[in-house]
């Protein structure tokens, strides 16, 4: 199992790494941040995928590869069209994209989930109607950045949870709990559980600067491996450049 983060401004500004079916739907989207989203989900998880599978990883090269989505929304990869043999997850947070992508011959869908936030102010009502009443309790007492931390690594760990589930926030967010540990391993990663829908969802989550990473699996696996060619979310900034240009 394998992470990868890469930022906006990492994507090349040529579009020959698109298939021309990603290049049709990027000529439909009209604002700015929709659009840098989804190109940089897009160069993440494609690099990922040629990571894994030993592909060149050069932009002309990679538009063999497409990311696509299930009725369900969750997205599966083909390489020339056809469906490629490795399950991914992909999310992304103020200018920053991750991807989460299973070994070959994980295809399955809904067998993993990532999702990446930033430690930012949330309000009592956000807990309120996000939160189970354990939840509520965990970050009652808790102040400041600890509380800020705190709500919104519970938040993450529930859309990575719901990602497994393939349901995503179209769930009641109450209806899955998080426990998590504040231990880490020497590789950065703390162990999590997400339990809801009859079931149990066990995962990692980690903080790197001020982004939150989460990882869920519906079974036990070992903390996934950063791929060398993408970027350190320790040192990354929070980019929100379509601000002063909203729509394109």
């Amino acid at each position: 199992m394998w992470w990868l983060a890469h930022g906006e401004h990492e994507v090349p500004s040529s579009h020959d790494w698109l298939s021309q079916h990603e290049l049709s739907h990027l000529d439909s989207i009209r604002f700015t941040k929709r659009r840098n989203e989804y190109l940089t989900r897009r160069w993440t998880a494609k690099q990922a995928v040629a990571a894994v599978l030993e592909l060149d990883r050069s932009p002309p090269s990679i538009a063999r590869i497409e990311v696509r989505h299930h009725a369900s929304g969750a997205p599966y990869v083909t390489l020339d069209g056809a469906p490629a043999d490795v399950d991914v997850s992909i999310s992304d947070r103020a200018g920053w994209a991750v991807c989460l992508i299973g070994p070959p011959g994980s295809a399955e869908a809904g067998t993993l989930g990532i999702d990446l936030e930033i430690v930012e102010p949330r309000s009592d009502g956000f807990v309120a109607d996000f939160f189970t009443s354990t939840e509520r309790d965990v970050v009652r007492d808790l102040h400041d950045s600890d509380r800020d931390a705190t709500i919104n690594l519970i938040w993450s760990a529930k859309e990575a949870a719901l990602k497994v589930q393939q349901v995503g926030l179209r769930a009641d967010t109450r209806t899955v709990e998080v426990e998590f540990e504040t231990g880490r391993r020497p590789n950065g990663w703390s162990a999590m559980t997400v339990t809801g829908h009859d079931a149990r969802m066990p995962g990692w989550w980690r903080r790197d600067g001020v982004f939150l990473l989460t990882i869920a699996f519906a079974a036990e696996t070992e903390p996934p491996q950063q791929l060398s060619n993408g970027s350190n979310l320790a040192g990354a900034t929070p980019i929100h450049s379509w601000v002063e240009r909203p729509t394109c």
